[in-house]
């Protein structure tokens, strides 16, 4: 799946959900495909890749985050390592990092943040422990792993982020050539329908939106990028009028309100709180039965999608659901 390009900003680092990612889908694919093709060109003309034309591994601080992570994450997935020179298994991790940032020769970028001289970004990233690793690709923040891992499992965890960056974000990093290049795929033609869909987002209608979405994935029920559309098209629809001050309040007076915590539930989304979101409604599920119960939990799996199924966040939501279900 492609999505559209998304910014994150050095105030919101917390993985807040860009609902106009969807929007920009179409460029993101447009520029992964241009990449793709002309990889293509030059193999079939013999012609060696281009180098990337950033570093593979730099150190960030506060002052360069926004354009060193944020704007090169539109580019190439960034991976962030966060570490500090007291931390022990940093020391073991980071050299792993560094040693398959050059492998991968342009497929990904490592930023390193000491978070003894940069205390603001490792806050707003939520950083409890280290050596921790996040990832920002297309603007948006992907959760890896936290502690020192093996190189094997470092591996296998950046081939999924760049998997991940390509088929849901559109993100192709520039190969630099050599053992890190990979194939190249053929280019697809754009989808008609789901190009109507986009559009309908693009205007705002978010009813013809919604509608286009439906109408792709009735003939294909597995399309997954006219699942994510559907699912941040329908969320855009219930907060629209919503009064957030009023929905706060409602939600506050009674906690088995089911209604109101959806309400709730959707502006937490939409504001970035995502543990909150899905935090919330576990709890709905836990305190409710019956109708109100399934109520909750079909609410609780629309916003997952919004989310991704292989986001850590959705996955440890989903195991904190099973344990109140069974």
């Amino acid at each position: 799946m492609q999505s559209r390009n998304s910014r994150l900003n050095s105030s919101a680092l917390r993985g807040a959900v860009d609902l106009a990612a969807v929007k920009a889908a179409g460029e993101a694919a447009q520029k992964a495909e241009q990449t793709r093709a002309e990889r293509a060109r030059q193999a079939a003309t013999g012609e060696a890749p281009a180098l990337a034309d950033y570093p593979l591994v730099l150190d960030v601080t506060e002052d360069t985050f926004e354009s060193e992570v944020v704007q090169r994450s539109t580019e190439v997935p960034v991976v962030v390592d966060f570490w500090a020179e007291w931390c022990g298994p940093c020391k073991q991790l980071s050299p792993i990092l560094e040693r398959l940032a050059e492998e991968y020769a342009g497929r990904i970028v490592l930023a390193k943040i000491d978070v003894d001289t940069n205390p603001l970004i490792a806050q707003q990233f939520g950083i409890q422990g280290i050596p921790a690793v996040m990832a920002v690709v297309a603007g948006q923040l992907v959760p890896l792993f936290q502690g020192a891992e093996n190189e094997a499992n470092v591996r296998k965890v950046l081939d999924q982020l760049i998997a991940v960056a390509e088929q849901r974000f559109g993100i192709v990093g520039t190969a630099a050539g050599g053992a890190g290049a990979v194939e190249e795929a053929p280019r697809v033609p754009a989808d008609p329908a789901l190009e109507a869909a986009h559009d309908a987002l693009d205007r705002g209608d978010l009813g013809g939106a919604v509608q286009a979405y439906q109408n792709v994935l009735s003939e294909r029920p597995g399309h997954v990028e006219a699942k994510l559309g559907l699912a941040q098209a329908q969320l855009l629809q219930r907060v629209e009028k919503l009064d957030p001050q009023q929905v706060r309040s409602d939600a506050a007076a009674d906690a088995k309100d089911v209604q109101a915590q959806l309400r709730a539930a959707d502006l937490d989304l939409v504001g970035g709180h995502v543990e909150d979101a899905f935090g919330r409604l576990v709890d709905t599920v836990a305190k409710t039965f019956g109708d109100d119960r399934d109520t909750a939990r079909l609410r609780l799996l629309e916003l997952f999608e919004v989310i991704g199924s292989e986001d850590p966040r959705t996955v440890a939501a989903r195991q904190a659901l099973a344990r109140v279900l069974f």
